[in-house]
């Protein structure tokens, strides 16, 4: 892939950008070598590696998935003005 000043200004100027000739330039060279590395990047054979879910080798505290406060439904529903099977009874706010 490749841009030219024109596109960089173009970009900009959609992303409502100030820039200048001299700042184009130096972006299409930078925008080069991102474009160069992610080539390089998709040249590398990774065919049977498996995907990582971190980069590093790391293990994940984890919790135990168990209910820790007390079920207050009852409660809370009690001074509610209107509750049928379990739900809340709003006025119609919306015609």
């Amino acid at each position: 892939m490749s841009f030219t000043p024109d596109d960089v200004k173009r970009v900009a100027r959609l992303a409502r950008i100030a820039i200048d000739e001299r700042e184009a330039i130096e972006v299409l060279g930078q925008l080069d070598r991102i474009f160069g590395l992610i080539e390089e990047m998709r040249a590398v054979d990774v065919s049977g590696v498996e995907p990582m879910a971190h980069a590093y080798d790391v293990t994940l505290r984890l919790r135990e998935d168990a209910v820790a406060e007390p079920d207050q439904r009852e409660l809370f529903q009690s001074v509610a003005p209107k509750v049928e099977h379990g739900l809340y009874l709003v006025p119609k706010v919306i015609e």
